[in-house]
């Protein structure tokens, strides 16, 4: 298991990635199912972040090719030893290659006619067209749900074999959901502040999103508490240990530090109808959700090993190369997609 504290960053990084490309069509289709008025002003522009499929299944492949590095129970299992386990069928290893890659084309697919009949309904009011993209708006919360659960399951909950929650699938891809609203208030903010953006996104929008930001955070934490609570009150120190080796461990500070990103800052701010007004306050917290979320998702990964088998991030070289060069890959793919959709103004 030696690096693995280093891959942990890759994956984290990668579920960042894979978050970011899933959830701009799921927010797309959530507002079209609740009529949201200002998803006119969003719609495309979250869209467009799908682009980044390609860049998570490139990280995808990574993972899966590199399996003791990134599944650290796969090695115990292969090399037996003090420290073998009871593996059950879900971490039969071709078995977890195969669903990934085929639940990931099936997702992208879907996804893809969403961002197709949105575009046919956009430019054909027609009774028959606007049905078909209501039906497949109808979808997608399915399949984000079923998919992300599934990708909780493998790259988190199932680290440490034989540990489960009933909740995590529900906690994971609420956290997540809950981060991309963040990182699409600083994408909008960015984007507006460069003059380059074609649509008009007016002022008003990073309200709402702020709003739908307070929501999550404390579903978020509904979702972690309740978890954490049935381990504790009901006295499972087969199932607590885990909460308690991050908690109080090296990473402790991290925990810490994530919780109070994601939802003591946020809570504490967004009530307050002031912050929920002004577009500084409300990216300077998201970008605390957005990290907190990162440090989150290490963590859980990490977490899963003894103290002697990671490191906290970034104090690896490896850790800081890997991110900025998929941060670099990501700006340029979100671009050429904005570019490609015809959002931006030309140079």
């Amino acid at each position: 298991m030696e690096g693995f504290g280093s891959w942990s960053v890759l994956t984290a990084d990668f579920l960042i990635v894979l978050y970011i490309a899933i959830n701009g069509v799921t927010l797309a289709a959530i507002l079209h199912l609740v009529n949201a008025k200002w998803r006119e002003h969003v719609r495309f522009l979250s869209v467009s972040l799908a682009g980044l499929f390609p860049v998570a299944f490139v990280l995808l492949c990574i993972l899966l090719f590199n399996g003791e590095s990134t599944f650290q129970w796969l090695g115990a299992a292969s090399h037996g030893g003090g420290h073998e386990v009871h593996l059950n069928a879900w971490h039969n290893y071709s078995f977890l290659v195969v669903r990934e890659i085929v639940m990931f084309f099936v997702v992208a697919g879907m996804y893809g006619l969403f961002i197709k009949y949105q575009h046919e309904a956009h430019i054909d009011p027609s009774y028959e067209k606007q049905r078909r993209f209501r039906n497949i708006a109808m979808l997608i919360p399915v399949f984000y749900v079923a998919y992300a659960s599934m990708v909780a399951w493998d790259f988190e909950m199932t680290m440490l074999p034989n540990w489960h929650s009933a909740s995590f699938a529900p906690y994971h891809w609420v956290g997540m959901f809950h981060f991309f609203l963040a990182f699409f208030a600083v994408f909008l903010f960015v984007l507006k502040k460069s003059g380059k953006l074609r649509v008009e996104v007016p002022d008003r929008i990073m309200n709402y999103l702020a709003q739908m930001m307070l929501a999550f955070t404390i579903l978020w934490t509904y979702l972690f508490f309740t978890q954490y609570l049935i381990m504790w009150y009901g006295r499972l120190p087969e199932e607590i240990v885990r909460f308690r080796d991050m908690m109080d461990n090296d990473l402790g500070v991290i925990w810490w530090t994530f919780v109070a990103l994601k939802f003591v800052i946020p809570l504490c701010c967004f009530v307050l109808t002031p912050f929920r007004h002004n577009q500084y306050a409300i990216v300077t917290i998201a970008c605390g959700i957005i990290v907190g979320t990162w440090l989150e998702r290490y963590t859980w990964v990490s977490g899963s090993v003894d103290p002697e088998f990671y490191h906290l991030p970034m104090t690896a070289g490896f850790d800081v190369g890997v991110t900025v060069v998929i941060a670099a890959v990501v700006f340029a793919t979100i671009r050429w997609s904005l570019n490609r959709n015809g959002l931006l103004k030309s140079s």
